[in-house]
């Protein structure tokens, strides 16, 4: 019972939480402390949000489009990375600070160039995502593979086990929690790279949408579309605590330990 009051708290927090930020935004629009053109009240932006939405939806499933095809690209560029830099150390020393600088280059400062580079298409768009999704999987990785238990290592060499059933059985199983760490945090910077680099130019997509309804002064519409990211994004990432929690049965049985074991510590 204590245990379910637990989880009904935590997720009234957030909910009257964003109620709260609801309450003093109308209150901020209603007030006229801003104009209602710069801050559309809450009511008009979801007018705006429900009149435009098919318009929306069709937008939506571009910059999506371009976030997923960039995200598992990423996911498999940084797994090879991360796998490489683990197997050869002299790799690591040579890659990693370089990894490390591409992260302070502002994504904006990048999406010029890449459109110069490649068009109005969805290369540059993909390209963005790959960028800003590979560095925290990557690092994520190899801290997950340095992490493992050098004891276990050393148990499976003892039964002549190769370097492939090591990597299989101890590297893959420990870095798992660090993956999806990195993973939930690329799944929201994808959309939002694909809707910056939409900025600069293309066809369809939100930051295509966005650019158009800022160009109008239709701000209500830009509250809309900064929902809908935030909603999109907020999905990705449930998507992915999902497929944790499939690809890591054994943590949620661990987890459901020891918030028990966490309960009768309180009781006592």
């Amino acid at each position: 019972m204590k245990r379910k009051l637990a989880s009904i708290k935590n997720k009234l927090l957030p909910i009257c939480t964003f109620c709260l930020i609801l309450l003093l935004w109308w209150g901020i629009s209603a007030s006229g402390l801003v104009p209602s053109y710069m801050l559309p009240s809450p009511i008009k932006v979801g007018e705006a949000f429900i009149k435009d939405f098919p318009n929306l939806m069709t937008h939506a499933a571009v910059s999506l489009q371009e976030a997923i095809y960039g995200l598992i690209i990423g996911v498999v560029l940084a797994f090879i990375t991360a796998t490489l830099m683990d197997r050869f150390e002299t790799l690591e020393k040579a890659l990693l600070p370089l990894l490390v600088v591409t992260q302070t280059i502002p994504t904006i400062a990048i999406a010029p160039l890449l459109v110069l580079w490649m068009g109005f298409g969805m290369a540059p768009k993909i390209t963005l995502v790959v960028v800003t999704t590979f560095f925290p999987i990557a690092v994520g990785l190899l801290d997950g593979y340095k992490s493992v238990d050098h004891d276990e290592i050393d148990l499976l060499r003892s039964m002549k086990a190769n370097r492939l059933q090591i990597f299989t059985h101890v590297k893959i199983p420990a870095a798992l929690p660090y993956f999806f760490s990195g993973l939930k945090v690329s799944a929201s910077y994808a959309v939002v790279g694909a809707v910056i680099s939409e900025w600069l130019g293309g066809f369809d997509g939100l930051g295509v949408y966005m650019t158009r309804v800022r160009k109008a002064y239709a701000f209500d519409k830009m509250f809309a579309v900064i929902i809908l990211i935030i909603i999109v994004s907020l999905i990705l990432m449930a998507l992915v605590d999902l497929l944790k929690v499939i690809s890591m049965p054994w943590k949620s049985v661990k987890d459901n330990q020891n918030d028990q074991s966490n309960i009768k510590k309180k009781e006592i």
